[in-house]
């Protein structure tokens, strides 16, 4: 009789529980993969504005030296016009 009940014992507690732990586990992994879906598109966000940004910065740069070098040049040489060398 000790024999019929240590093997009682040793059964799972639950018939099936190795299902629920399956279905635990595919929930587990689709909430993961979201999650790490979710993480990517902020990272491509982040990387999306700052390059953005950063261009429309250097552009704006540029364009501003380029123009100051134009005015220079410009004024150089009206000055250049008006004393000859």
């Amino acid at each position: 009789m000790t024999t019929g009940s240590a093997w009682a014992w040793s059964q799972q507690p639950y018939p099936g529980e190795e299902d629920h732990r399956a279905k635990q586990d595919m929930k587990n992994a689709g909430h993961e993969a979201k999650d790490a879906a979710r993480d990517t598109g902020q990272g491509i966000k982040h990387g999306t504005s700052k390059a953005y940004h950063s261009t429309k910065r250097h552009t704006r740069r540029a364009a501003h030296r380029t123009g100051n070098a134009v005015k220079g040049a410009v004024n150089g040489a009206r000055d250049g016009a008006h004393e000859p060398q």
